[in-house]
């Protein structure tokens, strides 16, 4: 057993010693909100948007983006489990704004290995033959931050599986202060029509 899953499972036994009566938290989530934003380890929802277990649903993908996966996730959350307010939330310094598709689909195609980034350029420590798969993935990269969560929120918004009465309010999460800064053109783009 790795360091890692060793450490996972201690924390497990942890938290199952103080877990209590989570085991029932009703399926819908009580806050009736979900949030889409990025996989970063350095954005915790939880905190930053004073989330406890049961309150909502957190979406999580590189870069936060409004992917068909998703949107697929949102529509359950509204349709099956009642959601009825959506967040869309980005963040500064995110490591999608460091590369392209192109980037990405090159050094797959050189190297499957974790590729090192000396703050200008991607580069593969090892050239072993990747594959070209990557060349045929939309990586849903990001080159401005506000304008991606307006981007975001109006694929969102003009779904046509998501209801018109569900607001999407879009914000960036400033990694270095840990505020939420609204979008006001993304929140105007996603408000609710009666």
């Amino acid at each position: 057993m790795s360091k890692i899953v060793s450490e996972v499972i201690a924390a497990n036994d942890v938290y199952v010693q103080n877990f209590g009566d989570k085991g029932k938290l009703p399926l819908p989530p009580g806050r009736k909100l979900a949030i889409l934003t990025c996989m970063d380890a350095r954005l915790d929802p939880a905190k930053y948007a004073g989330l406890a277990e049961g309150d909502a649903h957190v979406i999580r993908n590189a870069g936060g983006r409004a992917t068909d996966d998703a949107i697929r996730s949102l529509v359950i959350s509204h349709k099956l489990l009642g959601t009825q307010e959506w967040f869309v939330i980005h963040h500064t310094n995110c490591g999608m704004e460091l590369f392209s598709d192109e980037i990405i689909a090159d050094l797959l195609d050189d190297d499957l290995s974790t590729a090192s980034f000396d703050r200008k350029t991607w580069s593969n420590p090892h050239h072993h033959g990747g594959h070209a798969a990557g060349h045929f993935v939309k990586w849903h990269t990001i080159k401005n931050q506000t304008a991606s969560v307006v981007q975001d929120v109006r694929r969102i918004r003009e779904h046509p599986l998501v209801p018109q009465n569900v607001p999407v309010y879009g914000y960036v999460y400033d990694v270095s202060s840990g505020r939420l800064e609204e979008v006001k053109a993304a929140t105007e783009a996603g408000r609710a029509v009666a």
